[in-house]
């Protein structure tokens, strides 16, 4: 997915520095953001409070929205370096185009994985006719400098690992969770989790004591380790925890990211990332005049412009609070 802010801005991200070496309860409250015509995303990461988890860097959870008589999601082709996308719905469907030459629909609890690398372009839109219900959750994952410049390519996985306990399903989106793994590739220690639970049941998920952890609210009543967190929100959990207590007042969707720290200091610039002002200048040039990042093909519409680059200097820096 696309941030389409028009007057976009360098993310601060990176960097161990500022990482809480330590279990918190930090509740991050989302911005609201518009995406083409009917789409209305809550955007968690980057925030004022906190721009990444593990190398979990973007995160956008849209829905649930009624579009029966809507287009729904018309994202046009836009480019990508330097990031996988992940896109992950709990209700309707979402159709992937890239310059790779991938055409996908993606369905609930499958994992649609697109990896930029160097240079990728796509489109995301709800097919014709689709669902009447949209509600999902768009992520991005920074790649580490050994694999920034890898070359660009499309997992689809439609069967993922299940980890179940009284109350509680776990799918693995990325990582490993209680011995399960998910078979998308990832280049940096990292897990996803999508977490469905049954109205009243009182669990505790085995954590990475090494990661630091955040859960994304999708829908229902839970509580995080005792936190309330309504649908929409995102509670950073820190670090040094071996267990997360969790409990639902209704049934409940949640998602579970979490990684070791990401130590590189990163640009992060509308829809790339990047380490130097010249990364992103030249990404930028060559989105808009040149053929870097291919050709999406079948798409109703115009590739989206790149917004103008901002008059101070883009500098990588250090993660903050």
């Amino acid at each position: 997915m696309s941030n389409l802010d028009r007057e976009a801005v360098p993310a601060v991200c990176g960097g161990r520095g500022f990482v809480v070496a330590e279990p918190v309860r930090e509740l991050l409250s989302p911005r609201r953001v518009r995406l083409g015509e009917s789409t209305e995303v809550r955007r968690l990461l980057p925030n004022l409070g906190r721009r990444m988890v593990g190398a979990w860097c973007f995160v956008d959870h849209y829905g649930p929205d009624d579009i029966a008589d809507e287009p729904g999601m018309q994202v046009p082709p836009h480019p990508h370096m330097g990031l996988q996308t992940v896109s992950w719905l709990h209700e309707g469907e979402v159709l992937h185009r890239d310059s790779t030459g991938s055409l996908q629909t993606i369905h609930p609890r499958q994992l649609g994985l697109m990896t930029s690398g160097r240079a990728i372009s796509h489109s995301e839109e709800s097919p014709k006719p689709h669902a009447r219900f949209l509600h999902g959750a768009q992520l991005w994952v920074a790649l580490p400098d050994s694999h920034r410049h890898i070359e660009p390519h499309f997992e689809y996985h439609p069967q993922l690992p299940v980890v179940t306990a009284p109350g509680l399903t776990a799918t693995l989106v990325l990582g490993e969770v209680d011995g399960a793994a998910s078979p998308g590739t990832r280049h940096t220690p990292i897990v996803g989790a999508d977490l469905a639970l049954t109205r009243g049941s009182d669990v505790r998920l085995p954590l990475e004591s090494d990661f630091e952890y955040a859960v994304l609210s999708m829908s229902g009543e839970a509580h995080v380790d005792g936190v309330p967190v309504l649908p929409g929100s995102m509670l950073y959990l820190g670090c040094g925890r071996t267990e997360l207590p969790l409990r639902a007042e209704s049934d409940a969707g949640l998602m579970l990211l979490g990684g070791e720290p990401f130590e590189e200091e990163l640009i992060m610039w509308w829809n790339f990332i990047g380490r130097t002002q010249e990364d992103i200048a030249q990404a930028r040039a060559e989105w808009m005049t040149g053929s870097r990042f291919g050709e999406v093909k079948g798409y109703d519409g115009a590739p989206l412009p790149a917004p103008e680059l901002p008059p101070t200097p883009l500098k990588p820096r250090g993660r903050v609070r």
